[in-house]
């Protein structure tokens, strides 16, 4: 019985680190976690430029590092002067990261 009250404070401390190193996140918040930073590419069609906002609203394909299909939706932009270079109905080809609930567009063409 000891044996057994032992083993099992092992395996629930055990279980308790490994959830305090990653800040007590699961599955797809370690995903998130794991993705934020990194540069995700795609391609689409600008629907909407949004100078006050600084963002850009784009109807674009499939984002595989994502696991996103296709869809259209507003991203910021890192910076405003981008917003210059686009307007609604361009093909564009953008790069952007992941941080919580925003995407960023760091480069678009």
């Amino acid at each position: 019985m000891k044996l057994a009250l032992i083993v099992l404070a092992v395996v629930l401390g055990s279980a308790g680190i490994a959830q305090a190193q990653h800040g007590g996140k699961k599955g797809a918040d370690m995903k998130q976690e794991k993705a934020a930073g990194n540069a995700h590419k795609a391609t689409g069609k600008v629907t909407k430029v949004d100078q006050t906002r600084g963002s850009v609203t784009i109807a674009h394909g499939p984002v595989p590092t994502m696991s996103w299909p296709s869809m259209t939706m507003a991203f910021k932009i890192k910076d405003k002067a981008m917003l210059d270079k686009v307007k609604a109905g361009d093909q564009v080809e953008f790069s952007f990261v992941e941080s919580g609930k925003d995407h960023t567009i760091t480069e678009i063409k």
